[in-house]
């Protein structure tokens, strides 16, 4: 993970500390923002951008990074595990 930008995450009560998007994996599908759209949006060159890393839930959460069909998104415990891809 080269071109990698982190967004830490602050919201009471969640298991995930930590979003990672790989700008080098996203071909910019958006399908993060159908399912979460308060929490990405697209920058300029049409790459994942998190926006809101407070805004979503764990269970959206999961499910957004789930639905990228280049796993470019990576979530993080609050031990540094990763959580997601497993």
């Amino acid at each position: 993970m080269a071109n990698t930008k982190e967004y830490i995450r602050n919201r009471a009560g969640s298991n995930i500390s930590k979003i990672v998007i790989d700008r080098d994996l996203c071909i910019g599908a958006a399908s993060c923002l159908a399912v979460s759209g308060d929490t990405y949006s697209l920058d300029n060159e049409n790459k994942a951008v998190v926006n809101g890393a407070d805004a979503a839930d764990d269970a959206t959460l999961i499910m957004s990074a789930e639905s990228c069909p280049t796993k470019a998104i990576f979530l993080f415990d609050k031990a540094g595990q990763q959580i997601f891809p497993k």
